[in-house]
């Protein structure tokens, strides 16, 4: 996915400006990523986002020490890209738990907010995703595989007021 660094940057100057001044925010370094990677996947995930309905996301540890990456932490604030790598809101981990991928309960299934919420789906589509992200690594999923999982809040919407990307 390609992201437009000069629109993140902006879209981030406009969220902490609207912080108090002594909001710890307001020195955060935050990621900017798309879910599932970028394209469609990243359009309907950011909009479940907005709706209020995708409250949390799972990834692999792997995920981030392939890329020498530190793993995500509650407080990591991060901005959401459209499927065209535009930024679409910001959202600040509320918690981050390490559970084995068997371990992964209807709740938090229900918290990931895709298809029908269901953990039947969720174990569907995340094999599927970890499968791709396992093979591409060189590993293999397992039903101990480590995953996080990651809640969040919304902390900055784009404004219906911004201009158009």
């Amino acid at each position: 996915m390609r992201m437009d660094e000069a629109k993140c940057t902006a879209y981030w100057s406009e969220f902490v400006q609207s912080l108090a001044a002594h909001d710890p925010r307001r020195a955060a370094k935050p990621d900017a990523f798309g879910f599932g990677g970028g394209g469609e996947i990243a359009d309907e995930l950011a909009m479940l986002v907005l709706a209020g309905k995708k409250r949390a996301t799972a990834s692999l540890p792997v995920e981030y020490t392939s890329l020498n990456e530190p793993l995500p932490r509650a407080g990591d604030l991060s901005i959401i890209l459209d499927g065209a790598g535009e930024p679409v809101c910001i959202i600040e981990r509320t918690s981050v738990d390490l559970v084995p991928f068997h371990a992964v309960d209807e709740e938090f299934a229900a918290c990931e907010g895709e298809g029908d919420g269901s953990l039947g789906y969720w174990r569907d589509a995340h094999t599927r995703y970890f499968n791709g992200v396992c093979s591409r690594l060189g590993g293999r999923l397992e039903e101990r595989t480590p995953v996080l999982c990651q809640r969040f809040r919304l902390v900055w919407p784009r404004s219906s007021s911004s201009p158009a990307a």
